[in-house]
């Protein structure tokens, strides 16, 4: 039996790759499971979208292989973007990188930036991918706590009390998954402050500024950010393209160039119709978020009812498209989760996935109908 690399046995098979197995199996056997935990956009990208990759595939090029850093005019559409909706400039040339998605990213920042025994600071909670991917390339995940007594934000004079000798890079995601948790200016003006003092690169991962939130925020509109931080952006929430694999990365020329590095050995580049998808969408008018977001208040008004039904509270300011709740004293995330699972079928997401923090909540996703979500509210009163 051939061994497989020591690296595999510091990382478990994906959450929701095993859990969905479950649930498929349930479905299998005529179970009729509504799912409410995974993040995956149920509705159709805008349609000028659709045309254009349709539109695109007789174009002389579009079959061949692509430039490693996109078009021309997807970054030029992507510099647009940020500065109509973030106030951020970035030089289309130098400062942007399009991405097959964006947890890609994760992936190459980390392998251009990480030796074996660097730390990296992780968000407790946070996305599971921070974690797997810093033990993948053989660093040392340094936690940070969150919680809501702070309203999810980094506490950096705890932070700075920490050896931080050996940490390179760090890890935050505003809007914040799973909690919905805004970023205030101060708070973004403290942890590019604390970079710099440290020496540290910090990367914000930011999909969800666009879901039911009106001040949609970017670490980089914060004066000499470019220096020490990075930003990830994604096209699959905004724009219901998940499947599409479309996101990006910005920063300054010389943090770019490391990335690319990585990524230029790991792809061939983005497939050209999608390019042309990704440039009409960046293009959306106001109108497309209105439209997206009245039915994501919807669903999200239907969830807190569910919510309230099954005895959980949740903070009515958080942003993005999940609902995180917290259960009532005592209850246990997992063991809560399949019990409503197998008597209800229901699925919802054990906020302890994304750390021991998590412990105490659930997360409800917002990528179901209306329809779908007043049926759970029915199973479970």
């Amino acid at each position: 039996m051939i061994e497989v690399a020591k690296r595999l046995h510091s990382v478990q098979e994906y959450y929701f790759s095993r859990k969905l197995r479950e649930v498929g199996a349930m479905i299998a056997e005529g179970k009729p499971v509504i799912n409410l935990g995974i993040g995956s956009p149920d509705m159709q990208p805008p349609q000028k979208v659709i045309d254009a990759i349709s539109g695109s595939l007789q174009d002389a090029t579009a079959h061949k292989y692509q430039s490693y850093q996109g078009l021309p005019e997807l970054r030029d559409a992507i510099a647009s973007f940020y500065k109509e909706h973030f106030a951020v400039n970035v030089n289309p040339t130098s400062e942007i990188l399009p991405l097959m998605g964006s947890k890609e990213g994760i992936m190459h920042i980390s392998m251009a930036y990480l030796n074996p025994g660097d730390e990296v600071l992780i968000p407790n909670p946070g996305y599971p991918t921070y974690q797997s991917v810093t033990r993948l390339v053989e660093a040392k995940p340094v936690f940070y706590n969150l919680d809501a007594s702070n309203n999810w934000l980094p506490d950096i004079d705890a932070l700075q009390k920490l050896d931080l000798s050996k940490v390179k890079l760090m890890w935050v995601n505003y809007p914040h998954m799973p909690t919905g948790a805004q970023p205030s200016e101060i708070a973004f003006r403290s942890l590019v402050a604390f970079a710099k003092r440290n020496n540290i690169l910090i990367v914000n991962d930011n999909p969800y500024s666009f879901v039911l939130n009106d001040n949609p925020t970017s670490i980089l509109n914060v004066e000499g950010a470019k220096e020490v931080c990075l930003e990830l952006n994604s096209l699959s929430k905004t724009f219901n393209m998940a499947g599409w694999r479309v996101g990006m990365v910005l920063g300054k020329e010389e943090h770019i160039k490391n990335v690319l590095k990585v990524k230029s050995n790991m792809d061939s580049g983005m497939f050209y119709g999608i390019q042309k998808g990704a440039i009409e969408a960046l293009k959306c008018s106001k109108m497309w978020y209105v439209t997206l977001n009245s039915v994501y208040k919807r669903r999200r008004d239907l969830i807190w009812k569910l919510a309230e039904a099954l005895g959980c509270t949740y903070d009515e300011n958080a942003t993005g498209m999940f609902v995180w709740a917290k259960l009532p004293a005592g209850i246990k995330s997992e063991a809560f989760i399949d019990k409503i699972l197998q008597e209800n079928h229901v699925f919802i997401t054990p906020g302890t996935i994304f750390g021991s923090q998590g412990e105490g909540y659930i997360r409800f996703s917002l990528c179901a109908s209306a329809d779908d979500i007043e049926a759970c509210i029915a199973r479970v009163k």
